[in-house]
């Protein structure tokens, strides 16, 4: 991930620097930006979150908009607190660029919405399941080592955060790896609810949810919610009144979905019969 990149962390900067300027300068954008000698498009960027922003360009801002300096300390130290780089600033080969935006992402995160209808989420792989659904994927097999000690450090935020998957029940029953492998994962699903996460199923013939493929629903401090949705040639994300959607789905998705404790039967169960 390129540090020009966009992160979670420049939709959280620039929605605090777009309530200061509405609320505590109470100036118009085009007027805000006139200010600091930037385009209207490039403070518009910024405060939506879709461009980097570093501390240099916030403390011009916040200068010129004659915000008093005890202030403007205290919403520097916060954009430095968060500036902090993590391994995913690191281009690793093999591994995909987006993927490193995507661990940024839920580093910000304080709730993650797994929905993952065909397969089991990368958040909770076993190694034998990761490698597997990997080798299906095509992926080269130079890379598979790589790519799951990336997935292993993604999976470290599980616990930090407020977590839920909603999977479906034909994911549970397809032996990604073979049949000890599936065994495995479903006991490693069991415990991740014994460690306070949500796994509910969906169950496989319901129709009152189309569910065309996987995606992540995040939540953030201070910023609006963002979709992640990835595909066989990349990932993008979904941003703004375009979340709407998929807010809805989840609302739906709570009401099809087992509860906790009828995911946690059906799941023994199938770990019995294996």
């Amino acid at each position: 991930m390129g540090k020009s990149d966009p992160r979670a962390r420049d939709r959280i900067i620039g929605a605090k620097l777009r309530a200061i300027r509405t609320e505590r300068a109470d100036i118009s954008l085009e007027r805000a930006a006139e200010m600091a000698g930037w385009s209207p498009s490039r403070l518009s960027r910024t405060e939506r979150g879709l461009r980097n922003v570093t501390t240099d360009e916030v403390a011009t801002l916040l200068t010129a908009w004659r915000i008093p300096a005890g202030e403007r300390e205290e919403v520097l130290a916060e954009v430095q607190a968060g500036s902090s780089s993590g391994w995913w600033d690191r281009p690793l080969p093999g591994v995909p660029a987006h993927v490193g935006a995507l661990a940024s992402y839920e580093a910000d995160a304080y709730e993650l919405v797994d929905v993952s209808p065909n397969a089991v989420p990368g958040l909770l792989h076993t190694y034998e399941t990761a490698i597997a659904v990997m080798r299906a994927g095509s992926l080269p097999e130079d890379d598979l080592e790589t790519r799951w000690m990336v997935r292993l450090r993604r999976q470290q935020i599980l616990g930090k955060v407020d977590y839920t998957a909603f999977i479906g029940e034909t994911a549970l029953r397809t032996p990604f790896g073979g049949r000890q492998a599936l065994k495995g994962q479903l006991e490693h699903l069991l415990g991740a609810q014994d460690r306070a996460m949500r796994i509910r199923v969906i169950p496989a013939h319901q129709t009152k949810v189309l569910l065309l493929h996987s995606w992540m629903f995040m939540r953030f401090p201070n910023t609006k919610p963002v979709v992640y949705v990835e595909l066989s040639v990349g990932a993008f994300y979904i941003h703004d009144q375009d979340v709407a959607p998929y807010t809805a789905t989840l609302e739906r998705l709570d009401q099809v979905a087992l509860t906790q404790d009828d995911s946690r039967k059906l799941m023994g169960d199938l770990v019995k019969r294996l």
